[in-house]
């Protein structure tokens, strides 16, 4: 065949590189788009950045990636909020976290009112503390602190030692002649330091040290060492029946023991993590007008970008020369200023369609949410449903109850008798409303909360409920029950 040459006519759909960079700019959170904006100021001229935004944007720390629940506490002096810790719901490999999930519960607070005058020293942490004791304020010889320091550095974040010994032993050069015996007796010497329940190989072990460190007149301390020791499962699983005829006691014993065992520290070594906390500001701040909620862009954490004058007067006067370097960088800065301003309006568009159908939300809270998806808000702002899942990923809103990411004000919906539909979020609130005022020595079992909503008119399946109560982080009934 011989080579010939054929004209062809097609199209084709190609992005802009400003259109690239509008649907990336959309896409980023605030913290992420302080952080382009900077590098993007840093390597074009033409552009300045407003000093009290910049110096306002480095005020707050990063927020951590795949935080999943979207509703955080208020702060309605700064707009600065700390999200609230939740624990994943996971499966654990092992009895003692599960003991752990099912005995123990912690709660955080703020000291408000405490005003460092000045930055604080770093605290040491938990391999110093102990180290420090260990050369300090035991007498023992230089070879059992070396195998202490050993056994410390040993040591996970939550002051367990996670090897046994044997495989410790193993893994040290022969020439040490360190012996399992010498291990043992430093492990013991380890256990002695504070906090109390240092270097213990499991949960039970953990919480008996602490025990055992106890005066010996505590109340039922001997009794609680021997549920730690033996029955530390049955008690997890509320079992109290079985506990009461192990120990052969009656209510009021077994509620002190309870007591004494819930008051251990489960992981010892986790008070000398540093707490890095994490912040976030939100893009829009939603506020009451002649009794309806309206939501307005929250100015503080606008960038505050400009053009270089100049810069710009330097090449008003060298003339219209658009192969110039700073021509480009002049109409990039346009660009990009433009877009950030198309960006925000984005936001606010679809953060007051938002609250245009929430409105029941926020007079009464969770219980009054109703079903919204994204098509619904696409449709209103004749927009496409990526653009509206990228407006309202790592967006956040402030509200008089709370702060809340965009994506929280969507879920699915479920049935009602009626005909009409409720929100998946609005049954959460009504099994946690239930949950917190059912009697704890008879708690509700996932099939009684749904015959309980069945006769408010939302049928819900008994699986569904469950599902919904572990999103809550709230266990099983028979996990709930006390005496």
């Amino acid at each position: 065949m011989k080579p010939t040459l054929h004209l062809k006519l097609s199209q084709q759909l190609k992005l802009t590189p400003q259109l690239q960079q509008s649907i990336r700019l959309l896409q980023l959170s605030t913290l992420e788009l302080n952080q382009e904006i900077e590098r993007i100021v840093q390597e074009n001229p033409l552009l300045e950045l407003g000093e009290d935004w910049n110096a306002h944007a480095t005020d707050y720390s990063p927020q951590s990636e795949g935080v999943n629940s979207p509703e955080f506490e208020s702060a309605p002096s700064d707009m600065t909020v700390q999200e609230d810790k939740i624990l994943p719901n996971e499966t654990h490999e092992n009895e003692s976290e599960w003991l752990q999930e099912n005995l123990f519960s912690y709660n955080t607070y703020d000291d408000d009112e405490y005003e460092a005058p000045q930055i604080p020293a770093t605290p040491a942490s938990l391999r110093e503390y102990l180290n420090v004791q260990a050369s300090c304020l035991m007498h023992i010889s230089d070879r059992e602190r070396r195998i202490v320091g050993l056994l410390i550095d040993s040591l996970d974040d939550d002051g367990y030692l996670p090897q046994p010994l044997g495989e410790l032993m193993e893994m040290l050069p022969i020439e040490l002649n360190i012996s399992f015996n010498d291990l043992e007796s430093a492990l013991k010497l380890l256990q002695r330091l504070d906090p109390p329940g240092i270097g213990a190989r499991s949960l039970e072990e953990c919480l008996a040290l602490q025990l055992q460190a106890m005066p010996d007149n505590t109340a039922y301390r001997d009794q609680a060492l021997m549920v730690v020791q033996e029955h530390l499962k049955v008690l997890a699983s509320h079992d109290f029946s079985q506990i009461k005829k192990l120990l052969k006691c009656d209510d009021q014993i077994l509620r002190a023991i309870q007591k004494l065992i819930i008051n251990l520290n489960p992981k010892p070594g986790a008070e000398f993590n540093p707490q890095n906390e994490r912040y976030i500001v939100p893009d829009v701040i939603v506020t009451k007008n002649n009794g309806t909620w309206v939501a307005h862009l929250n100015r503080d954490a606008l960038p505050k970008l400009s053009i270089n004058q100049l810069y710009a007067n330097i090449l008003r006067q060298a003339g219209n020369n658009s192969a110039s370097t700073l021509a480009n960088q002049l109409n990039e800065a346009k660009w990009l200023i433009k877009n950030i301003q198309q960006r925000s309006s984005t936001i606010l568009n679809v953060a007051n369609v938002i609250v245009a159908r929430q409105q029941q939300f926020f007079e009464h809270g969770e219980v009054a949410m109703r079903p919204l998806v994204l098509r619904e808000i696409a449709e209103a702002l004749n927009l496409h449903e990526s653009t509206v899942s990228r407006v309202t990923t790592q967006k956040f809103m402030h509200t008089p109850r709370g702060i809340f990411e965009l994506k929280y004000f969507f879920g699915s919906h479920v049935a009602t008798d009626s005909g009409g539909a409720c929100s998946a979020t609005a049954i959460r609130a009504l099994i946690k409303q239930l949950i917190q005022e059912e009697n704890s020595k008879k708690p509700l079992s996932d099939n009684k909360i749904a015959d309980i909503l069945e006769q408010q008119g939302i049928v819900v399946a008994r699986r569904t409920i469950a599902k919904y109560r572990e999103s809550l982080h709230i266990p099983a009934a028979n996990l709930r029950k006390s005496f």
